[in-house]
């Protein structure tokens, strides 16, 4: 056993919902309470795994391709970022993870969630989050905040209305059924406020 092993914290929520905005307050907050942060973000995070997100935010595919993409890109990352940095006993701070799977490819576009289950243990070994924040906001303020941004949107934030129902219902259902790991946090408060709430949640894993 690693005794000094760090914490994995990742943060959730549909396209709009504000947990970009809460990733650097919450790597600062961190920092300030004497951890080795090291932010980074799924799909994504390692060389090869950047390559595999600009394919998959930009290209249509089969849904099976594009789990299996997703898995590919998770296990590099996990590889070469998340693991090696636990180890090391810094906390690894990741925008999104494998609940994003179960939410976008699992209920946004109906993959068989037991297909998901296979391709989590395979690649994750039973590795989980310490905490995940999951930021929730009504999809049709996700929908307006992802109007407002000048830039381009990628084929996921294009989806629709009833996509986006489906994926905030199955990152709920994930919290109820996971309450010691996923805590929800109300996105659509202003900043502070959000940011008061997420250290309040931070201040009881920092101890």
């Amino acid at each position: 056993m690693i005794m000094n092993r760090g914490k994995f914290i990742t943060l959730e929520g549909i396209d709009g919902a504000g947990k970009s905005t809460q990733l650097e307050t919450i790597a600062d907050y961190l920092k300030r309470h004497g951890k080795q942060v090291v932010v980074t973000r799924e799909p994504g995070g390692t060389p090869l795994g950047e390559k595999i997100r600009a394919l998959l935010l930009s290209l249509p595919m089969h849904i099976e391709t594009e789990t299996m993409l997703m898995f590919a890109a998770r296990r590099e990352h996990l590889a070469q970022v998340v693991m090696p940095a636990l180890a090391a006993g810094h906390w690894v701070l990741s925008d999104r993870f494998t609940d994003a799977t179960y939410a976008y490819q699992g209920s946004g576009r109906g993959l068989s969630k037991d297909r998901i289950a296979v391709l989590e243990q395979w690649v994750q070994q039973g590795l989980q989050p310490d905490l995940t924040l999951v930021f929730d906001v009504p999809v049709e303020l996700a929908e307006r905040r992802l109007a407002s941004t000048a830039s381009e949107h990628d084929r996921f934030e294009r989806e629709g209305r009833q996509f986006f129902e489906r994926v905030r219902a199955s990152y709920l259902d994930r919290a109820t059924a996971n309450p010691a790991r996923i805590r929800v946090v109300d996105g659509s408060q202003p900043q502070k406020e959000v940011k008061v709430m997420v250290e309040d949640i931070l201040s009881s894993i920092c101890r």
